[in-house]
């Protein structure tokens, strides 16, 4: 038969709570170890019991305050303790040095934008002079390169556009000169025309009509060849001239 769901719930009597505290501190450290081992993770375990005993875990070859100052590393949380009067000093040690030296960055900056000079000696003056000289030579060197930089993109897009201007005014000549060429042409084929066509105003009506007209075939229907009419000088009626 098998066991029955046990209600989670705090365990009154104080030998069941303990017996159950211990089989399940030995079975969730068993538990922790094989997950450490299989998936090569890195575990640190801390169990304190109702009478405040401490038991832990972690997982070879770490201790527990390697685990816990990566996972200080990775959280940028430090798990303060109230007794590390240690660590307090050192804290505000930073905090002090942190206020120094952002004073000083703001003095600095005020000197360099010309405010509150009047306790500057004249070595000091002299050394900010040359620092600003300085940093004016390196902005201006700056400058120069990013001038340089433009004219040379400006040559560059200089040349290019007179590349296409180059291939555009070689393209309109090829243009023009096809051009001329198929209107010769067109007047070549016109030429040709107007001179068939005097050829066919020199020569007689009967020869015209008999280019003009059609050849039928012999084998048409006789009413049709009877239809069709015969235009030759030797078929037509001879008419005696009246006197």
């Amino acid at each position: 038969m098998g066991r029955g769901k046990i209600e989670i719930k705090r365990i009154q009597n104080t030998t069941t709570r303990q017996v159950t505290f211990s089989k399940r501190r030995t079975g969730l450290i068993k538990k922790t170890h094989e997950l450490s081992v299989l998936c090569d993770a890195q575990i640190g375990l801390i169990i304190f019991s109702s009478t405040g005993k401490l038991f832990q875990y972690s997982s070879e070859p770490y201790r527990m305050d390697q685990i816990i100052e990566k996972y200080q590393r990775s959280t940028g949380k430090r798990i303060m303790v109230e007794s590390d009067h240690h660590y307090r000093e050192e804290m505000f040690h930073d905090m002090a040095m942190l206020r120094q030296e952002s004073i000083r960055v703001e003095l600095g900056i005020q000197r360099y934008l010309g405010s509150d000079m009047n306790g500057l000696k004249y070595d000091d003056l002299t050394k900010l002079e040359e620092e600003l000289e300085f940093s004016l030579a390196k902005v201006r060197n700056r400058q120069n390169e990013l001038l340089s930089q433009q004219m040379e993109n400006l040559r560059r897009k200089e040349r290019i556009l007179e590349d296409e201007h180059i291939n555009l005014s070689n393209w309109e000549q090829r243009a023009v000169m096809e051009f001329h060429k198929a209107a010769i042409e067109a007047n070549k084929q016109q030429q040709n025309g107007m001179d068939e066509f005097a050829f066919f105003e020199d020569q007689p009506a009967g020869t015209i009509l008999q280019l003009a007209a059609p050849v039928l075939p012999l084998h048409l229907h006789p009413y049709l060849q009877l239809a069709q009419p015969n235009i030759h000088q030797d078929s037509l009626p001879s008419r005696d001239p009246k006197p």
